[in-house]
């Protein structure tokens, strides 16, 4: 069974973080590599404009997080905190996240994305001509890259598709050229 249909089959159908029916898809917590069910979660469209920062955020919408954040699944317990983090200067989340327990290994990854931290302290990534770089952009590669450690070549114009970020260094970001992930330096890349 594919890691959609596992998650269809757990949600019933609905999104998990707020209970919606339609249109839902399969959603990734960054910065996981590989796609499987433990790090992935079934969302609908209106959570995952919101999560990607497609769409201005409603506040309101994410009240969902008092039921979803208590969820047994920790995909939907991180991207519960995630979310709730966003929003912590609202007030009640603030309150949601007093309540709310991940044990180490969970919290550490739910602060991989820097959710948590203050707008002044987030690293910022930035293409060969400034313009900010976010989780699941794509980019153009501007040179001929050589891949460390393989005799694979990245070629200059080649596309990148949905970005992750490197949060702890601003020089580098994460994303797949030729079915092979790799590490690419910004200043290499330009977003399309």
């Amino acid at each position: 069974m594919s890691v959609l249909q596992t998650l269809q089959q757990r949600s019933n159908n609905t999104c998990e973080l707020c209970s919606a029916t339609n249109p839902l898809s399969q959603y990734t917590l960054p910065p996981s590599l590989n796609e499987n069910v433990d790090n992935s979660l079934l969302v609908c469209k209106t959570c995952l404009d919101q999560i990607e920062g497609n769409v201005d955020m409603d506040t309101n919408h994410w009240r969902c997080l008092n039921d979803s954040m208590w969820s047994e699944h920790l995909a939907v317990q991180i991207m519960a905190w995630r979310m709730l983090q966003r929003l912590r200067n609202e007030g009640w989340p603030k309150d949601l996240l007093d309540m709310m327990y991940l044990d180490d290994a969970a919290l550490a990854l739910a602060r991989a994305t820097g959710e948590h931290e203050d707008e002044a302290n987030k690293i910022i990534h930035r293409d060969v001509n400034g313009v900010i770089l976010q989780a699941g952009d794509a980019v153009v590669l501007v040179k001929d890259l050589k891949v460390k450690g393989s005799s694979m070549v990245a070629k200059q114009g080649t596309a990148v598709r949905n970005i992750r970020l490197d949060h702890e260094n601003a020089d580098y970001i994460e994303g797949k050229v030729d079915n092979q992930q790799i590490v690419i330096i910004t200043k290499y890349v330009k977003k399309l």
